[in-house]
């Protein structure tokens, strides 16, 4: 086989992969875990925030 013949098995071997991917990220089984994900931002913030407070009381106690 020569070298334009391993470019376009590669070329098609990618070009599957890339559907692969498409079809995996719009599928509606991996909507609960994007969504999770993208809220999870928010649910570290609030976590921290309450860690913040926690510590800041701590330290007034402590004075």
């Amino acid at each position: 086989m020569d070298y334009i013949t391993w470019r376009s098995f590669y070329t098609v071997l990618v070009f599957v992969l890339f559907i692969g991917v498409v079809w995996w990220a719009y599928s509606k089984g991996q909507k609960k875990n994007f969504d999770e994900a993208a809220n999870s931002i928010f649910d570290e913030d609030e976590k921290s925030s309450v860690t913040n407070d926690s510590t800041k009381q701590e330290s007034k106690n402590n004075e």
